[in-house]
C-alpha cells in the first residue's frame, strides 16, 4: 500500500513501502522504496549539497520506474490487441466456413406471423450485386488508366490526348476509355449530379428538423417545462389521499418465456388499491409449454390476492393489435376508465400509476400518458449501446419536443396510460398494420385528443441483444409507417384539425422522419458516393460527408452522454443500418410481401434474477400478510426453459446485402485513392470495415 503524506509533506506512515502490482499477470512485481522525508522538504528549509543530489538521484529513479511501468502497460495492451484480431480472424472463419446466411430460414423459435415472397426478398440484393461487379469492372478500367500516366482532372479533362496515334486514337484500350468517359460526361454526370442536389437539399432539411428539435429541448430544460400534478382528493374507498380511478392493466405477450415472471411480478406490485385495479395477461402463446408456465404464474399470483385473469386466444389473427381488441371486448371493460400497457419486458416500478394516472385528473382533453425507457443491458454489447444512443434521443428529444409544443407524439406502443374513452373515439385497435400503436395515436389525434410525455418516469425494459433480433425490429418498425401514411393521408386531408397541424403530420412526422431519413441516408452515403467516386464529373462536396454528418451525430448522442466515445461507430453504424430502413421503407410503400412480416423481438431476461430478488423485498413492503414467491422456484423453472431452448442451437450469420455494400463501399474507396480525395477516401473505407463487420455479424450476441 503507498505511504500518505499531509499537507506539509510529512510521511505519517514510516518504512512502508510501495509495491506496484502489473495489470498482466505475466509480469513480475515490483517493489520500491518508500520516499523518505529528503522527499519531501518543508518550505523555507535549505537542504545541503548532499541531500540535494541523493532526492535528485532517487526522483530520477522514480521516474525510471513510471516510464517502466507505463511501457509495460503498453505492452500489455498490444497483447490483449493482438489477441483480440486472432480470435476475430478466428471467428470470421468459422462465419464464413458455416456458411449460414440471411437468406436461410429464420429461426425455430422466433414466432414469424408472415413470410416474404423469395423474389421480392432477392429483388434488392440483385440491384445491389449489379453496382458491385460495375464498380469492380470500372475500378480495373481506371487503374489501368492511371498505370497509363492518364491523371486528368475533372474540369479540365482533354480527349485529345487519346486521339495520339495514326489511326485516330491510342490503342484499343485508350479508344475504350474515351467512349466511356464521353459517355459518363454527357450522359451520367447530369442525372447524378441532379440526385446528388436533390439528397443534400433532403440532407439539409432533415439535419434543420433534428437542430430545431434539439433547440426546442434546450428551452425546455432552460425553462424546466415540465408536467405538473395535481394533488388529489381522499378516496372514499381505500381511505388514501390521492387520485384512484378504475384502472385496467393489460400484458400483451407471445412465446416470451424468457420475460413473462419478472413483468407479471412486476405489474402485480403496482401500488394502486386493490379494487380499483383488474390485471389481464393476454398470452398469444401457440407453444403449450409456454402457455401453462404462464397460467401457473398468474394463478400463483391469484392465490396471493392479486386481481389478475389470464386469457389465450385461439385464433390469433391480428398480431398484437388483434390481441387487445379482444380484451377489449370483454364485458367488464366497461367498468373501467383507463388502460396502461405493458410488453412482456418491460417493469414498471410500484409508483408507475401513481405518477401517471393523476395527470387525467380535470384534463378531459388528455388521451395519453406516455413514460420513457429505460434498458437494463444498455452495456451489454456495441449494439446495445448504440441503440441506447438511438433511443434515448428518440425520448428525450423526440417524444419530449412534440408533447410540449403539440401535444402529439407516437405511441410507443407500451408503458403508457389510454383514457379508453380516447380508444372508442378513435376506432379502437386495428389490424391493419404492423404498428397499431401509432395507428391509434395518429386517429386519437384526428379526433382532437391530447398526449403528455413524462420524460422523469422510466419503465424498465430489454433491447435486442443480436442483430437478427434488432434487424427485423427494425424492418417493422420502418415499413409499417409507410403502410400507415398510406391509409391515413385521406382521412388527414379531410379531417377538422388545423392547416398547421395537417402540414406537421404529413410532412413532419411522416415524410421528412419516416420516408426522408431512410431514403437519403441509403441513397446519399451508400450509392450516390461511391458513384461519384466512379463518375467524378458529379461532385458530393466534402461537408456532406465530414461536417453535417460530425455536427447531427454531436446532437444524437448528447441525451446519452456518457456514449460520447462511440460517437463515430455510431454515425457508421446508423448509416449500415439504412440498408434495412431503406428496404423496410419501399416495402410499407408499395406493400411488398415483407411489409406485413411480424416477428417477436427476441428476449433474453436479461435482468430476471436480480429484479426477482428486489421484487421478493417490494413484495414483503406492499403485501403485507401474504407470501412472496418461491424465488428458487422461479428460478428452477428458468433452468428448465434454458434447457429446452439450448436444444435448439442458434448461430450468428451472414447478412448477404451489408456484405456486397462492403465490397462496393471498399471498392470505391479503392477509386478515391486514384483521384486524391482524402475525406472521401476515410470515409467509404471506415464505413466499408462498418458493413463488413455487420454483414459478418460481428456487432451484437455472438453465438456461434
Amino acid at each position: 500500500m503507498a505511504p500518505s503524506f499531509d499537507w506539509w509533506g510529512k510521511d505519517t506512515r514510516r518504512g512502508t513501502p510501495v509495491v506496484v502490482k502489473m495489470e498482466n499477470p505475466n509480469w513480475s512485481m515490483v517493489e520500491l522504496e518508500g520516499p523518505s522525508k529528503d522527499d519531501f522538504l518543508i518550505a523555507g528549509e535549505s537542504p545541503t549539497g548532499r541531500t540535494r543530489e541523493k532526492a535528485r538521484g532517487k526522483n530520477a529513479k522514480q521516474l525510471t520506474w513510471v516510464l517502466l511501468l507505463k511501457a509495460h502497460k503498453a505492452a500489455g495492451c498490444l497483447t490483449s490487441i493482438g489477441s483480440a484480431m486472432v480470435d476475430l480472424v478466428a471467428t470470421v472463419r468459422r462465419r464464413v466456413a458455416s456458411g449460414r446466411t440471411d437468406e436461410d430460414d429464420a429461426d425455430a423459435d422466433n414466432d414469424v406471423t408472415g413470410k416474404e415472397n423469395p423474389t421480392v426478398k432477392t429483388r434488392f440484393y440483385s440491384c445491389i450485386k449489379v453496382f458491385l461487379w460495375l464498380s469492380v469492372l470500372l475500378l480495373g478500367f481506371e487503374v489501368a488508366a492511371f498505370f497509363k500516366g492518364w491523371h486528368f482532372g475533372t474540369p479540365n479533362f482533354q480527349l485529345d490526348y487519346l486521339w495520339a496515334s495514326p489511326w485516330g486514337f491510342k490503342g484499343a484500350f485508350g479508344w475504350i476509355y474515351s467512349q466511356w468517359v464521353s459517355i459518363r460526361v454527357d450522359y451520367l454526370a447530369p442525372p447524378l449530379q441532379f440526385l446528388t442536389n436533390a439528397c443534400v437539399v433532403l440532407f439539409i432539411s432533415q439535419s434543420l428538423d433534428r437542430l430545431i428539435l434539439c433547440l426546442g429541448c434546450f428551452w425546455i430544460r432552460f425553462k424546466k417545462i415540465q408536467p405538473v400534478l395535481k394533488p388529489g382528493d381522499e378516496d372514499l374507498e381505500s381511505g388514501e389521499k390521492g387520485y384512484f380511478p378504475m384502472v385496467l392493466v393489460q400484458i400483451p405477450m407471445c412465446n416470451e418465456k424468457e420475460v413473462y415472471q419478472q413483468s407479471i411480478a412486476a405489474i402485480c406490485n403496482l401500488d394502486w388499491p386493490k379494487t380499483n385495479l383488474l390485471i389481464q395477461v393476454l398470452d398469444d402463446s401457440d407453444d403449450p409449454t409456454t402457455q401453462l408456465l404462464i397460467k401457473e404464474e398468474v394463478h400463483k399470483w391469484q392465490q396471493e390476492g392479486a386481481n389478475i385473469v389470464y386469457r389465450h386466444r385461439v385464433i390469433r389473427d391480428g398480431y398484437k393489435a388483434g390481441n387487445l381488441k379482444s380484451a377489449m371486448n370483454c364485458s367488464y371493460v366497461k367498468d373501467y376508465e383507463f388502460v396502461a400497457i405493458f410488453d412482456a419486458d418491460f417493469q414498471p416500478t410500484p409508483d408507475f400509476l401513481k405518477r401517471t394516472v393523476p395527470h387525467f385528473k380535470d384534463n378531459e382533453e388528455l388521451g395519453l400518458v406516455q413514460a420513457r425507457w429505460s434498458f437494463v443491458n444498455r452495456d451489454e454489447n456495441l449494439l446495445t449501446r448504440l441503440q441506447n444512443i438511438n433511443l434515448a434521443f428518440h425520448f428525450e428529444v423526440e417524444q419530449q419536443v412534440n408533447s410540449v409544443f403539440l401535444n402529439f407524439f407516437g405511441f410507443n406502443g407500451t408503458a403508457g396510460v389510454w383514457r379508453i374513452k380516447a380508444l372508442e373515439d378513435a376506432g379502437g385497435w386495428l389490424e391493419r398494420t404492423t404498428v397499431e400503436d401509432m395507428d391509434i395515436a395518429v386517429r386519437a389525434h384526428l379526433h382532437g385528443w391530447k398526449f403528455i410525455f413524462l420524460n422523469d418516469v422510466e419503465c424498465q425494459c430489454e433491447l435486442p441483444e443480436s442483430y437478427e433480433a434488432y434487424r427485423k425490429q427494425q424492418h417493422r418498425w420502418h415499413s409499417g409507417p409507410m403502410q400507415l401514411f398510406r391509409l391515413c393521408l385521406p382521412a388527414i386531408i379531410r379531417s377538422k384539425i388545423s392547416v398547421w397541424k395537417k402540414f406537421n403530420l404529413i410532412f413532419l412526422f411522416f415524410l421528412l422522419r419516416k420516408l426522408i431519413l431512410p431514403f437519403y441516408s441509403f441513397t446519399l452515403f451508400c450509392i450516390i458516393l461511391p458513384m461519384t467516386m466512379f463518375v467524378p464529373e458529379a461532385e458530393l462536396p466534402f461537408w456532406v460527408v465530414c461536417y453535417i454528418p460530425a455536427m447531427m451525430s454531436f446532437l444524437n448522442i448528447l441525451p446519452a452522454p456518457k456514449s460520447f466515445p462511440f460517437i463515430v461507430p455510431y454515425l457508421l453504424f446508423e448509416n449500415t443500418m439504412s440498408v434495412t430502413k431503406f428496404n423496410a421503407m419501399i416495402s410499407g410503400l408499395f406493400q411488398l410481401g415483407s411489409a406485413y412480416e411480424w416477428v417477436v423481438t427476441k428476449k433474453s431476461g436479461r435482468s430476471s434474477e436480480g429484479d426477482l430478488v428486489s421484487l421478493v423485498e417490494r413484495e414483503q413492503k406492499h403485501q403485507r400478510g401474504t407470501s412472496a414467491p418461491d424465488l428458487e422456484e422461479m428460478k428452477e423453472e428458468f433452468e428448465k426453459q434454458e434447457q429446452k431452448g439450448s436444444l435448439r442451437k442458434k448461430h450468428n450469420r451472414i447478412y448477404v446485402k451489408e456484405l456486397a455494400l462492403a465490397f462496393l463501399l471498399l471498392t470505391a474507396s479503392a477509386r478515391s485513392l486514384l483521384s486524391a480525395q482524402g475525406i472521401h477516401f476515410y470515409f467509404l473505407l471506415f464505413q466499408g470495415i462498418s458493413f463488413l463487420l455487420v454483414g459478418l455479424d460481428l456487432v451484437g450476441e455472438q453465438i456461434g
